[in-house]
């Protein structure tokens, strides 16, 4: 059997971190491998356009955004696989990652996986994903087109989405458990401002309702004296919350109380040579503007750990 090739670094997750980690590290001239499951881009892809990232005024579809980043980290030499990575072995100085495509070797690995959007976990969420219960309105929107809509939510993307939504379908209804929206005001005040939103306050989906067509209605209470009405709409996106991609991490890696991995300010984490970057860690704002920063912290230190004498043993 042939030995995995090694690389100095394995960098898993091909987003804003990912990729910042890997023009950075292939920069520096360390052998780089990058290993994505679905596309470069990451989470990203699935907003239509940013507009608080620096250095451009008028804003950037994500899509533009990520070629961007992605061609500099070509540039300086970036190899990039698109696999799964199914396991991690730490317990020794080299670090083997099993993918589908067969195990690679590395001296340290920065992990950007980022996370995955969490459920509702209600009767119905299941049944009608795909077909009226989406978690992407850059994706799904246009499907809705001049049809009522709601969202579940009330943080920043909940909100953001809400409006974005506004130029398919006729009307928004956002459904917040709380009395008042967690999103950021610049941005609460343009669903405010938009004819086509409606806010439900101390609302909760308590079902999600459909039929052969797709979702035709939810059920939602009353946070406060626990009445049940329903509301027709014709499609549902859940903006509740995120859940960190780290099933394949192994258990040593620590983790915080929400299962966010925990690092230290160089990026590393609990066990030697693993580093972890972007909305995968343990931290107070996931934007891309903090992946980017991540992504940089985790290669430069990563590369001291692998000049290090504690690494050369």
């Amino acid at each position: 059997m042939t030995t995995p090739e090694l690389y100095d670094m394995v960098i898993v997750g091909g987003g804003p971190a990912g990729l910042t980690a890997a023009l950075y590290a292939c920069r520096a001239r360390y052998k780089t491998l990058l290993v994505e499951r679905i596309g470069l881009g990451g989470q990203l892809l699935t907003y239509e356009k940013v507009d608080n990232y620096p250095g451009f005024p008028e804003g950037i579809t994500t899509f533009e955004l990520t070629e961007l980043f992605k061609a500099q980290a070509v540039r300086f030499g970036m190899e990039h696989r698109s696999t799964e990575v199914t396991s991690m072995d730490v317990s020794g100085p080299i670090k083997v990652l099993q993918t589908a495509d067969g195990p690679i070797q590395a001296k340290a690995v920065i992990i950007a996986t980022g996370c995955a959007p969490k459920k509702l976990q209600v009767k119905g969420e299941a049944e009608f994903t795909g077909r009226g219960v989406s978690y992407c309105a850059v994706c799904d929107g246009p499907f809705y087109r001049n049809e009522t809509v709601a969202v579940v939510g009330g943080g920043d993307t909940a909100v953001e989405e809400a409006v974005y939504l506004t130029k398919f379908v006729s009307h928004v209804h956002i459904i917040h458990r709380r009395d008042a929206l967690r999103a950021v005001k610049i941005i609460q005040e343009e669903a405010f401002a938009n004819p086509k939103i409606t806010v439900h306050w101390n609302r909760v989906v308590t079902e999600i309702h459909g039929g052969p067509q797709g979702v035709t209605d939810l059920a939602l209470q009353d946070t406060l004296t626990g009445d049940v009405s329903r509301l027709e709409v014709a499609g549902v996106f859940i903006f509740v919350g995120l859940i960190p991609n780290t099933a394949w991490v192994p258990e040593t890696v620590r983790r915080d109380p929400l299962g966010f991995l925990m690092t230290d300010d160089d990026m590393a984490t609990s066990v030697p040579g693993v580093f972890a970057a972007g909305d995968v860690r343990s931290k107070s704002l996931r934007q891309i503007v903090t992946a980017v920063g991540d992504g940089a912290t985790a290669a430069f230190n990563a590369g001291r750990y692998i000049e290090s004498p504690a690494h050369h043993g």
